[in-house]
């Protein structure tokens, strides 16, 4: 998978281009690829963006309801109860997501400490 076939991914899934999303996913793009530059799932990032069809399709193709966002620390479940979003955070529950996870920072350096 190339750089720009993820970013192209992850620009429809800010937008709501679903067609774009099934395109790059038929070609390869894991819908759980967190890129250095952006380290946010597509999944969390359309959440964030008011993008609930998109989470549905991303869920629908595999996308893991449990993957924490590495720059905020937010889950699926979060991101969605963070922007009012229940109906997806009720389909999320059930298939098992929680809260509960810490930011970034705090868990590198809870990670780095010594003794």
């Amino acid at each position: 998978m190339s750089a720009g076939d993820w970013k192209d991914f992850y620009k429809a899934a800010l937008e709501g281009h679903i067609g774009v999303l099934a395109h790059h996913i038929a070609e390869g793009v894991n819908p759980d690829h967190q890129h250095p530059e952006i380290m946010r799932t597509a999944l969390v990032a359309s959440l964030l963006e008011g993008q609930p069809e998109v989470a549905r399709f991303l869920l629908a193709q595999g996308a893991d309801p449990h993957l924490v966002s590495i720059l905020d620390g937010l889950s699926p479940l979060e991101a969605a109860l963070k922007t009012g979003q229940h109906e997806i955070a009720d389909q999320l529950r059930a298939a098992g997501a929680r809260q509960g996870s810490r930011p970034f920072w705090d868990r590198w350096f809870s990670a780095c400490r010594v003794g």
